[in-house]
């Protein structure tokens, strides 16, 4: 994560700004649990009923730091305003959730206290630059993180990860995953035990040809998405599209059709787990098959040479089954062919 600068103007703002967001998060979560409650109570225990729902919905003392923390600092977080409100429409809904994020900074304490209730680890890469943001905040839950690439290696570590098999995405794992390079092996086992609801990538550094790069973050990121068992989907933020191996990486492993929104310099990508493609290839096995084919598949600038059988639902809706692993597209016939460079039916 880069070490802002800022404006005095500008941080007084953004302060302002980023106050007023968190303290909204606090009444609207604590509006919307004591209505709830509110509606069972009846008029002998209503007091004390009361009382009790306020203790359990109070501002935890993470939150109060936190709004203390940015309303007295003049540094403020790297990200812009629009940009965190993404993140936070999402933790409006989903929270407490299992929150990860790639990156340990001044934004730190603010994405632990729109989380209340949860867990919100972070990975760095720094120890110095740990010990430094948990020494004024340590309740965040921070752990030093080692990356074995470096950024200039971006363009081959994309050419040549194909050619392993344990970094296809049918098969990709993390935990032990020494054979691909872009895996992360050496996490803290919670990391590897939990499911995490949110994602956010935002680190490590990435701007110098010797920096770790956000490669393996990335594909990481899609790794854990992919391998969900719980119900819904892996909310993916990934922030600095702006450069180039970011939106690279992007686009091969998170793949755009799962991209949501856009803001900024931030992209945000819903992602199923891999299971819920199996579902629907079950559901639509009975679909009327127009055949085989030998397809070059594109995903973002990858191109997979794969057999696969082209089916029809509905007549608007279009199917694949792919040999190597099960992935589905869904979508108007004419914007499969974003997804198709060639084919020949067999």
């Amino acid at each position: 994560m880069k070490r802002p600068q800022f404006t005095p103007e500008r941080s007084c703002l953004f302060v302002v700004a980023l106050s007023g967001l968190i303290i909204g998060a606090l009444l609207f979560s604590s509006l919307i649990r004591s209505v709830g409650n509110i509606s069972s109570f009846g008029l002998c225990s209503f007091a004390s009923a009361k009382a009790r729902a306020a203790a359990e919905y109070a501002a935890t003392p993470t939150q109060l730091q936190s709004i203390l923390h940015y309303a007295t600092s003049k540094i403020v977080p790297q990200q812009s305003l629009a940009e965190i409100s993404v993140t936070f429409d999402v933790l409006k809904t989903r929270s407490p959730c299992n929150f990860l994020v790639f990156g340990l900074g001044f934004d730190s304490l603010m994405w632990t206290s729109l989380n209340p209730h949860g867990t919100t680890l972070f990975l760095e890469e720094d120890p110095k630059w740990v010990q430094t943001i948990v020494k004024n905040t340590p309740t965040l839950n921070a752990h030093t993180v080692q990356y074995l690439t470096q950024l200039k290696e971006a363009d081959s570590l994309l050419k040549t990860y194909r050619s392993e098999p344990l970094c296809s995405p049918s098969k990709a794992y993390l935990r032990g995953n020494y054979k691909c390079r872009l895996a992360l092996t050496g996490l803290p086992d919670e990391v590897y035990d939990k499911e995490w609801d949110l994602i956010m990538i935002d680190a490590p550094r990435g701007y110098f040809p010797e920096a770790p790069g956000r490669m393996a973050a990335i594909f990481s990121a899609a790794v854990m998405a992919r391998k969900r068992k719980g119900s819904g989907v892996t909310h993916v933020f990934l922030h600095d599209v702006n450069r180039r191996v970011e939106k690279m990486f992007a686009v091969e492993f998170l793949c755009r059709k799962y991209l949501v929104k856009a803001v900024g310099r931030l992209w945000h990508f819903e992602i199923p787990p891999a299971a819920n493609a199996a579902s629907e290839w079950s559901r639509l096995s009975s679909a009327k098959t127009l055949g085989g084919a030998r397809l070059t598949v594109r995903c973002g600038s990858g191109r997979f040479l794969i057999d696969a059988k082209i089916g029809q639902d509905h007549g608007s809706l279009i199917w694949l089954r792919l040999s190597d692993e099960l992935e589905l597209w869904r979508a108007p016939s004419v914007h499969v062919k974003n997804y198709i460079r060639s084919y020949t039916f067999s």
